[in-house]
């Protein structure tokens, strides 16, 4: 009887370190660390993302559309509602992407912060705030939308 609960015990505690050494392993790959705020306008994707673990530093983003990558850039356009809002000490936070010539109709856009650990040996995206909806009218314009705000 004291082998069948050494056994357990043993099979708890090392499913336990595995449980930890995965959400460890997931918060330093994934980090939720970034926060922000996205918007279409007649000609362009803008927003601002903050990188709450190093609020200064300026965040590279990506921009895809239709799941498609169209654009990467550094969110370093003066903002200063992000100041405003308490997201950081300055305003150098903001992104914007030129549209790109699209089809007629529905499409979707979303704006990764790209995160590099390990070193700088490993690189992820994380969405910022949620995917953004659009139609692109006769004249080529984004239409049909309005500002999203995202609060995570």
């Amino acid at each position: 009887m004291r082998l069948v609960h050494a056994l357990i015990a043993k099979s708890i505690a090392e499913t336990l370190l595995v449980a930890t050494l995965a959400v460890a392993f997931y918060f330093v790959t994934f980090p939720p660390y970034f926060h922000g705020w996205g918007e279409l306008t007649p000609t362009a994707v803008s927003g601002w993302v903050v990188n709450q673990s190093a609020p200064s530093e300026p965040v590279v983003v990506q921009l895809f559309i239709d799941g498609t990558f169209v654009a990467s850039g550094t969110a370093n356009l003066p903002r200063p509602d992000v100041v405003e809002a308490g997201w950081s000490q300055d305003e150098w936070h903001g992104y914007s992407f030129a549209a790109p010539q699209l089809a007629l109709g529905p499409h979707q856009a979303e704006v990764y912060a790209l995160h590099a650990s390990g070193g700088g040996l490993r690189q992820t995206l994380q969405l910022v705030g949620d995917p953004i909806g659009f139609v692109v009218d006769d004249s080529g314009t984004l239409s049909g939308v309005s500002p999203i705000r995202i609060d995570r």
